[in-house]
């Protein structure tokens, strides 16, 4: 089983729509454990440090990036079920994308879909499938083949 307290998500800016949250507040009630901490939108060198100030020693990073390793939901659960127990982290960055710094420091780089999304929505898609690699873990029928 996939435990979700392992889970964090570091995100640059806050969700402004109501109806994106009222989502993320959805999955996140399904997982008590996962957290989320949001970081002041700034520059990319700025919201690089904060972010890396934020990492646990511990935590493997995963950068949220259009250029990153595109999974399926059933092979993001097996990626996530290989750390075992491992810390994760993922971070999304903000309108203008990730620094390139953050490439030295992470684990492994994830696109959600060849498509750009705001990034309230990827956080919002990210969430949904942390929820999703769980249930698929647990055979639970909320994934359907």
């Amino acid at each position: 089983m996939i435990n979700t307290s392992r889970y964090r998500i570091i995100c640059i800016g806050k969700v402004k729509k109501k109806w994106i949250q009222t989502g993320i507040d959805n999955y996140l009630r399904r997982m008590p454990g996962l957290i989320i901490i949001e970081l002041k939108d700034s520059d990319k060198k700025k919201e690089a440090s904060n972010i890396k100030s934020r990492i646990h020693k511990n935590e493997r990073i995963v950068l949220l990036q259009e250029t990153g390793n595109q999974l399926t939901s059933k092979n993001l659960s097996t990626k996530l079920n290989e750390f075992n127990n491992d810390r994760i982290v993922f971070i999304i960055g903000g309108a203008n994308g990730l620094d390139p710094d953050l490439n030295k420091v992470a684990s492994w780089d994830l696109s959600l879909s060849k498509f750009t999304f705001p990034h309230e929505i990827a956080r919002l898609l990210l969430v949904e499938q942390i929820y999703r690699a769980q249930t698929i873990s647990e055979g639970s029928p909320y994934h359907r083949d």
